[in-house]
């Protein structure tokens, strides 16, 4: 049982100023697991589902197959449309969510602790019992396909898409999720089918649980909504080892203003350097107007209104990253100084200055992310999914306060690669010299 306590906050899950958080680890009867933050003052239950896999389930040939299907979840389930299936939700004062990404399916549910039996078997209904009847499949098609045509004039979508594809080629990361008007005109309701026994396994299944709920009832409620669920499910995607090489890709866009990625490997969640690497990504790129990118490129020189770098710890890959828009005119200027100061982060490192403020910003910042049931249920489902233990909670900022000036500059040195920095480029950039894709 694991606490941190919140001070100053006036946190939406209790109502005193200073609260305690108590992570307990439950396991029902059947065997399945979760972590639940028991808090009975306000009489509603938030529920975190994630289910490891995502989109990257995807059959060949079917790409966008789990998207379409995850979009199709709260169309209807067994002899109720779409329509009746939202009246049944408000009918209990209760709301579910469903989404998808490369590595996960999500389903989040929020519901009066009174209704919960009806809530859950209302819940379990729509993930064994889909209805995937025509006409919503028509329709949810009809969204996908508008939103893919939508994405095609997007500059960002567009540079996220080459970048991922030139950077993962045939591996399920190498495209988008929602996959091609081509792909999913073809998907059929068999497909669905397959998809969401594929997608939705128990044994892949990390539940996160906050309010007024006991341990012994989250027990009783993971085995009444995970009945009838698959066990199993096909093999994950294997690993990939990101390899790229300093370069600049420029996609032609008719737009004033071209949008870059880049980014190159980056640093595994469990690697030891991990929080250094946070630390100095927070410095680098990742701290608002105090970052140094934000700083060189936008503050002193007026090349954009925004730049950020982020480390992408994805399941099966690894990257840093960034963003940066500017003129067509002044790119090729914005991306000089990202390069420079990538270079010389990885042979100066930090002053101790940047490495105080960071540490001040994070660890001021994370307790505020408690602000709620859903928040917490959805924190320490996230913390499941990256395998992280649960006492997390209460030792992430002394790890962040144990981060000196020196490991900062080892692990500058040892990420920051400027000679494998690509960077992906969407619009009509001038003053460039790189390769031109169509």
């Amino acid at each position: 049982m694991i606490r941190i306590v919140l001070t100053g906050i006036a946190c939406l899950w209790a109502a005193s100023a200073t609260a305690a958080i108590d992570i307990q680890e439950v396991t029902s009867e059947n065997g399945h697991e979760a972590w639940l933050v028991e808090e009975p003052s306000i009489p509603f239950v938030n529920l975190e589902l994630r289910f490891e896999g995502g989109a990257s389930l995807d059959p060949e040939g079917k790409r966008g197959a789990t998207n379409l299907m995850v979009g199709l979840l709260e169309e209807g389930s067994g002899e109720m449309d779409a329509r009746a299936f939202i009246a049944a939700q408000e009918s209990l004062a209760a709301s579910f969510s469903y989404d998808v990404g490369d590595d996960m399916v999500t389903v989040s549910a929020r519901f009066l602790t009174e209704n919960m039996d009806e809530a859950i078997a209302l819940l379990r209904q729509s993930l064994v019992e889909p209805a995937f009847d025509d006409a919503s499949i028509t329709r949810v098609k009809g969204q996908v396909l508008s939103a893919i045509q939508a994405d095609s004039t997007d500059p960002d979508t567009i540079a996220a898409k080459a970048f991922t594809a030139r950077v993962f080629g045939d591996h399920p990361y190498g495209s988008m999720i929602q996959g091609t008007a081509e792909s999913v005109e073809a998907i059929t309701r068999e497909d669905l089918v397959a998809a969401k026994e594929a997608a939705i396994v128990t044994s892949r299944a990390h539940v996160g649980a906050a309010g007024d709920i006991s341990a012994e009832e989250l027990g009783e409620l993971m085995d009444t909504l995970f009945e009838g669920l698959p066990a199993d499910g096909p093999p994950l995607p294997e690993a990939v080892e990101v390899e790229t090489e300093a370069d600049t890709e420029i996609v032609p866009f008719d737009t004033p203003q071209s949008v870059a990625v880049f980014g190159h490997a980056g640093i595994d969640r469990d690697d030891p350097d991990y929080f250094a690497a946070y630390v100095m990504n927070q410095i680098l790129g990742g701290g608002g107007f105090e970052a140094r990118l934000m700083t060189e490129v936008r503050e002193k020189r007026g090349l954009t209104y925004g730049v950020y770098s982020y480390l992408a710890d994805k399941d099966h890959a690894d990257l840093v990253m960034g963003r940066v828009a500017s003129a067509n005119d002044r790119i090729a200027e914005a991306i000089e100084v990202i390069r420079a100061e990538w270079r010389r982060m990885a042979e100066e490192g930090v002053t101790q200055d940047e490495l105080d403020q960071a540490k001040t910003y994070l660890t001021g910042a994370y307790p505020l992310r408690f602000d709620g049931n859903a928040p917490i249920a959805n924190i320490i489902v996230g913390m499941q999914t990256q395998d992280l233990d649960p006492d997390y909670v209460n030792t992430r900022n002394d790890k962040v306060d144990a981060v000196t000036i020196e490991d900062v500059r080892r692990v500058a040195a040892r990420l920051l690669k400027p000679e494998e920095l690509l960077f992906v480029v969407v619009g009509q950039p001038e003053g460039l010299e790189a390769e031109v894709s169509q």
